[in-house]
């Protein structure tokens, strides 16, 4: 049996483009992919903060160190520029690997500036 776990996550991403007459995906600064552990062309979920919307895409790898967030496409309906979005991946584990599982977290502020990472979620509190 296999289980879909998270497996990483830019949390509050700030939209810096929506371009609607591109192929589609979501470009996303080649720097945040590689700390995320998110790979281009890997499919991703997003999770618009502002407005609700919730869609799957694809990641493309944008310039490193340009704190590029592109929703493309028909994506881009979801999303426009200055939104805060949480851009999740998922991925099957083994049995034998869900205890020592731990997904890579990256937690954005303002300009897509790391602010750290972790691996794992806070217990949420009552």
């Amino acid at each position: 049996m296999h289980t879909v776990m998270l497996k990483a996550k830019l949390h509050m991403a700030r939209v810096t483009h929506a371009v609607l007459h591109y192929e589609g995906s979501c470009a996303i600064d080649g720097e945040l992919l590689d700390m995320a552990g998110i790979r281009e062309n890997e499919q991703i979920q997003i999770y618009n903060v502002a407005n609700g919307a919730r869609f799957t895409t694809y990641a493309i790898r944008g310039e490193e160190g340009s704190k590029l967030i592109s929703i493309n496409g028909a994506a881009a309906h979801h999303g426009s520029p200055g939104h805060r979005i949480i851009i999740c991946s998922y991925a099957h584990y083994a049995e034998n690997e869900l205890d020592t599982h731990k997904p890579s977290i990256v937690y954005l502020k303002e300009g897509n500036d790391v602010s750290h990472t972790s691996n794992a979620i806070p217990v949420q509190l009552a």
